[in-house]
């Protein structure tokens, strides 16, 4: 009885490890989004409209 409660903990400590280590993926990546300007983001979209429309009219 008592290997199998040691197991369950460790399978919640290896839960709770993961969910924190997704968290910090996620934060990490959100930081990063935004530490784009506007301006910045603009530019971005307005390169990848082109790189489509280009696309497009080479079919």
């Amino acid at each position: 009885m008592r290997q199998r409660m040691r197991w369950w903990k460790l399978l919640g400590l290896a839960g709770l490890a993961g969910v924190a280590a997704s968290g910090v993926v996620i934060a990490r990546a959100e930081r990063r989004r935004r530490a784009y300007t506007p301006e910045e983001i603009r530019a971005r979209l307005r390169d990848r409209h082109a790189e489509a429309s280009a696309a497009d009219d080479a079919r």
